[in-house]
Parts: C-alpha cells; sequence; structure tokens
C-alpha cells in the first residue's frame, strides 16, 4: 500500500506571546491529508531557519530544540513505519493519535449509523415512516460496501470521512450499485445526516460536505393525459383483483392522495364541509402536513361502490387497496389491457391528479400545492408545465377565433 508521508515544523507567527515569541508546531501529512500539533515550545521567529526547518546558531538553546526535533521526527516516522508494516489502510488522524498516546476510543462511522438507524427504527409511526427508516438501512449497508471496497475495512473512524470519501461513494454508488444520478444523490443526502451528527458531536472536526455541492438532475414526470384516464376509467375489467386497483388508482387519479395515504384512509377521514360536500381531511403520512381535498364525483361514486365491502364496513378503509408491490404489479396488465404505454405506477395516479385534473382545468397551482400537502411551493412548481401547455392549448383557441373574426371583416368589406 502507498502513503506519501510528510514532517514539517514550523511557527505560527501571527500569534506571537507577550515576550514576542511563536508557538513550534508539527505539522504531519498522510495521503494529502494535514493535521498540526502543538509542541508546546516557544520561539523567537527572529531564531527560526524556516529554509532548514530548525533553530539557527549553535548555542545551548538551539542545539536542545534541534535535537528534540529530531528525536520528534523519529518518532513520527517509526510511527508511519509500523503503520505501513501492518498493511491497513490508516490516516493522518491514527499517526497523530499514536504519538500523542492518544487510548480514548474513538467514534466509528458505521457504529454511529447504526446507533442512528436504531432510534429511527423506535420512532416508525411517531416522527418517521417505514420507508424512511428502510431508505436509511439501505443507506448504511451501501456506505458498508464502499468502506469495504475501498479500505479493505469493516469500519473506520467517523473523522476519517473527507471530502474525497465522499465523491468516491457517489461514483460507487453509480458504479458498483448502478444507482441512476439522482438515487446516489438521495443515499448521498442521508449519510449526510449522519456526519452532521458527528460534526454537532464534535466527533469530527469540520463538516467535509462544506465544499459538496448536490445538484438533482429535472426529471420529467410521467401522467395519464384525459384520453388515457378516461379509457381507464371506462375499461370493462374482468376480475376483482384488477377492478379493485384499477379503482384504487383512479381514486388517486381524482384526489391526488399518494398509496400509503389512500392505504390508511378510513371513514372518519370523510367529512361533510361546511357547504355540504364531502372532503378528505387527514395527515399526510410523509409530511405531517394536514389534508384538506374536497371530493369530486368519480372519487365519491368509488366510495360507494365499496361501501358495502368487509373491509369497509368494519371500518378499516374507505376502499380495499392491496399492497403497494402487488398494486404496481397489476397495473402493468392494467395499462397493457387499456392500451396504455406509459409505466403505471400507484404514485403516477398522484401525478395525474396535480396535473391532467387539476392544473390543466385552470385550478390554481396554489391550490393543488395544499391539495397535495406540499410544504413548498417549489414542489408543486414542478408540474407547472402543465400550465404553459394550457397556454399553449388557449392560444391556440383564440387564434382560430382571431382568424375567423378576421375573415369576417374581410367578406363584410
Amino acid at each position: 500500500m502507498s502513503n506519501s508521508f510528510a514532517v514539517l515544523f514550523y511557527l505560527k507567527d501571527k500569534r506571537l506571546d507577550k515576550n514576542g515569541k511563536a508557538g513550534l508546531y508539527l505539522r504531519l501529512t498522510v495521503n494529502g491529508q494535514r493535521s498540526v500539533i502543538s509542541l508546546h515550545r516557544k520561539i523567537d521567529p527572529e531564531k527560526w531557519d524556516s529554509r532548514m526547518n530548525k533553530l539557527k546558531g549553535k548555542g545551548i538553546e538551539a542545539e536542545e530544540l534541534n535535537r528534540f526535533m529530531a528525536t520528534v521526527r523519529h518518532k513520527v516516522n517509526k510511527i508511519h513505519h509500523e503503520l505501513v508494516e501492518e498493511g491497513n489502510f490508516f490516516t493522518v488522524y491514527d499517526v497523530k493519535d499514536k504519538f500523542l498516546g492518544n487510548d480514548k476510543r474513538v467514534k466509528m462511522l458505521l457504529e454511529l449509523f447504526d446507533e442512528h438507524n436504531q432510534q429511527m427504527e423506535k420512532l416508525i409511526g411517531i416522527e418517521f415512516a417505514l420507508g424512511t427508516y428502510k431508505r436509511y438501512h439501505t443507506t448504511r449497508n451501501h456506505v458498508a460496501e464502499f468502506i469495504k471496497f475501498e479500505f479493505r475495512k469493516s469500519d473506520i473512524p467517523v473523522r476519517d470521512v473527507d471530502l474525497k470519501f465522499i465523491k468516491g461513494f457517489e461514483y460507487f454508488l453509480k458504479t458498483a450499485k448502478e444507482c441512476n444520478h439522482n438515487s446516489a444523490l438521495k443515499y448521498v443526502n442521508n449519510f449526510k445526516k449522519i456526519i452532521r451528527m458527528a460534526v454537532a458531536h464534535e466527533w469530527i472536526s469540520k463538516d467535509p460536505f462544506y465544499n459538496y455541492k448536490v445538484q438533482f438532475k429535472t426529471v420529467e414526470r410521467e401522467f395519464l393525459s384525459k384520453e388515457e384516464l378516461q379509457t381507464l376509467v371506462d375499461k370493462e375489467i374482468n376480475g376483482e383483483r384488477l377492478n379493485v386497483v384499477r379503482d384504487m388508482f383512479v381514486f388517486c387519479c381524482y384526489t391526488g392522495l399518494s398509496y400509503i395515504d389512500v392505504q390508511k384512509l378510513n371513514p372518519d377521514n370523510i367529512v361533510t364541509h361546511i357547504d355540504g360536500s364531502l372532503w378528505i381531511k387527514s395527515k399526510r403520512t410523509k409530511t405531517k402536513s394536514r389534508l384538506g381535498i374536497p371530493l369530486l364525483p368519480t372519487a365519491i361514486g368509488l366510495i360507494e361502490k365499496y361501501q358495502d365491502h368487509p373491509k369497509v364496513i368494519n371500518g378499516d378503509c374507505v376502499l380495499p387497496v392491496l399492497s403497494n408491490q402487488k398494486s404496481n404489479a397489476y397495473l402493468k396488465e392494467i395499462a397493457d389491457l387499456c392500451g396504455i404505454k406509459k409505466n403505471l405506477t400507484t404514485h403516477l395516479a398522484r401525478h395525474t391528479f396535480a396535473t391532467t385534473v387539476t392544473l390543466s382545468n385552470g385550478v390554481p397551482i396554489e391550490t393543488v400545492g395544499q391539495m397535495l400537502g406540499h410544504k413548498n411551493l417549489r414542489t408543486t412548481q414542478h408540474y407547472a408545465k402543465i400550465i404553459d401547455r394550457k397556454v399553449s392549448d388557449d392560444m391556440q383557441v383564440l387564434k382560430k377565433k382571431l382568424g375567423i373574426q378576421e375573415k369576417v371583416k374581410t367578406n363584410n368589406a
């Protein structure tokens, strides 16, 4: 294993004491990573030879200090040699700790990650969704694989995480784990939380994410067109399982609910508004933001269709909902039956509500964001391209009207 190593003695000239003397420091460098140790000696800057890295002259003071520095240099060189001989990955902090005789146990990265995940697991359903916990669990495993791949170790001190580690982890996710750009950055963002915890507890001296910029790529959100949605609604489908999944999907298209929120929806969440209309009143599982969604006729019709279903009668749900995995699998069958080429997923229904059902029909973006439970309007603005499309369509209609008017004026003239 190749390890570049350098030792340098220097003075902090800007920090002179009342006698005009500067502190003597030792700077260690391993593979470009630096760490500084105070040697608790004070020196007159005028007597320091920075080029030769020693004190000038041949007096007792110079001889004693230069001998001391030679001893220090010999000690750190020996430590470095021993670490190289062991054949394991090490950092400048390992050299520093051995030199200082620092025997305290350092905080390990995966150990910290496990502590975080264990606490998160106990808060599932209280502060975190199960899906959030699973993502952190997966991130932890990816970090463990990267450490084994890159450093041939089962764990490393959290203080050894630097910008090079972060960029290496991102590259590992994109290559070895075959994650796309946005998925890789989501894992890196999860990892960032662990490092920020370490910084807050002073287990790491500075935040290695300071110069790391996350730039997600804009993803075109797929949704059903008005015609595709109507085809799905009107299609005669044989078999209860496909009908149940189709109806759940259509319900989400007309309410904007995510899969987990429609699964948890119960009769108590359907309330009569002050104007006599029916509304969904609940909380988003993901963000805990409040939801207030007026029910459209299609959604009301589906609730009535299943009001005698055993699960609904027991008060467990408003619609019988299969698992997300089964629902997505059956949606592919339904898409084939309807001649829809798009990849139907339960989440695509939410996009369809935001675009085809609401924005493209003139519902203000602020209202759509509120019904979707978005805390930030920028999240809703991902769907704003539909507004552009509607503007374009409306302008085409206007052009035709203006063209007809011009023809009438010409003919009358």
